[in-house]
């Protein structure tokens, strides 16, 4: 007797086809999302941050820190080098203008300044002999040129006497020109001893000048050489705060060497910052600032000097406080503030956000106005401050953008929001 045989319902070959077919399809729909979306990627809305785009006032700014400076700050150096004998004040004094600081001592100074003294006194004595020889000189000079004229005076009246005795043949030709030789002698010799008188007055004037100079510029020299000895004494040139004192007792110090500073506490404070060098040529002197709240409020600074040299990367500026200045500041606080690098002027902004460190502003991820997902983007950003970007081609007004971190997203070109 025959009987129904029943067919198997999953085959091998049936199975066979079915996972065929199902791989077919998940093929055909990855090509067809690779094609119309690119790669997708589930994300939780609660770990991302949107903001809109909008359009609104921006103003270029950087964020700076500097330190709270005394607008005066005047530094002990030392004129002279030498060793550390006393120290009369500390580091933290207030001190007064004229108020001794510290003390060295400088063996080669004292010596230079007791063989200068030894010179100006040798000098003052050669100075003294040499005026008492002009005058021994000159008195004798004088003496001489009297014992002349008397020569020339008895030699005169004799001849004038010889003269009528000569014309009445009373004496002899020889005695009568006797007298008048002797007198044209005198007269002659008087004559020279008067020229060579007044040629040796001239020189010794001239010597006597000289001598005269020489020890004035010594006496200068002196003078140069107590006051630096005292400069040894270092005082304090102005009345203030003694913020910084670098000497110990004994310790041996060039000149030029800088042993501390005074603060002048009645002129203000600034405050000096340090720039990053790729803002140099758009700093300068008048720009303005604002500070981060200070005890809950904002304050005004001005530029007043911007330093060219670059250190490390940085240059340094001084800015003033404008109007009123925090109460109970102090040197060296730390201050934050905006350096204005622009004056407002309407643009498209974006909030600044994390997503700038993996894109470098070159795309981000549009929301869709769905808000079911979001679709890369490429975008192109120009300026910015410490809240915003300024957005100059691939987003409008009104749209939403991802924000925050894109580190966890990976090459996704969708974002499934959940």
């Amino acid at each position: 007797m025959d009987r129904k045989i029943q067919k198997k319902r999953w085959t091998p070959k049936r199975i066979a086809l079915i996972i065929a077919a199902t791989l077919f399809a998940v093929f055909v729909g990855y090509g067809f999302s690779t094609t119309t979306g690119g790669s997708r990627l589930n994300v939780d809305q609660d770990k991302i941050t949107v903001a809109a785009v909008e359009r609104g006032a921006f103003q270029e700014l950087i964020n700076v820190t500097g330190s709270v400076m005394p607008r005066t700050t005047v530094y002990l150096d030392a004129v002279e080098g030498g060793r550390v004998e006393e120290i009369f004040v500390r580091e933290g004094a207030m001190v007064t203008a004229g108020e001794p600081i510290l003390r060295l001592s400088n063996s080669n100074l004292q010596l230079q300044l007791l063989n200068n003294e030894a010179a100006v006194t040798e000098q003052e004595n050669m100075l003294q002999n040499m005026r008492f020889q002009m005058e021994q000189n000159s008195l004798n000079l004088r003496q001489q040129l009297m014992q002349m004229d008397y020569e020339i005076i008895r030699l005169r009246r004799e001849h004038e006497r010889n003269v009528e005795l000569h014309a009445k043949k009373l004496i002899s030709d020889q005695e009568y020109e006797r007298t008048k030789d002797e007198l044209d002698y005198y007269i002659n010799r008087r004559e020279l001893t008067w020229q060579s008188y007044q040629s040796d007055s001239l020189a010794q004037s001239a010597r006597l000048l000289q001598t005269q100079e020489s020890i004035s510029g010594m006496r200068r020299s002196f003078a140069l050489l107590q006051e630096t000895l005292e400069n040894l004494t270092v005082k304090a040139p102005v009345s203030g705060h003694l913020t910084m004192l670098d000497a110990e007792l004994g310790q041996l110090r060039p000149s030029g060497s800088r042993f501390g500073q005074i603060d002048v506490l009645d002129s203000g404070y600034k405050i000096r910052a340090g720039v990053d060098e790729f803002y140099i040529s758009r700093v300068q002197r008048g720009q303005t600032a604002r500070t981060t709240p200070i005890g809950g409020k904002e304050y005004r600074l001005e530029v007043v000097r911007v330093y060219p040299e670059v250190r490390d990367g940085r240059f340094e500026v001084d800015l003033d406080f404008v109007g009123e200045v925090p109460p109970e500041i102090r040197r060296g606080q730390t201050i934050r503030f905006y350096l204005e690098l622009s004056d407002p002027a309407e643009a498209i902004i974006l909030p600044r956000g994390g997503f700038y460190q993996t894109t470098g502003g070159n795309w981000v991820y549009v929301v869709d106005p769905s808000g079911d997902f979001a679709v890369k983007r490429n975008i192109r950003l120009g300026r910015q401050n410490p809240s915003y970007y300024e957005v100059l081609e691939g987003l409008e007004p009104g749209e939403r953008v991802v924000t925050s971190s894109y580190e966890t997203f990976g090459d996704a070109d969708r974002l499934i929001l959940n």
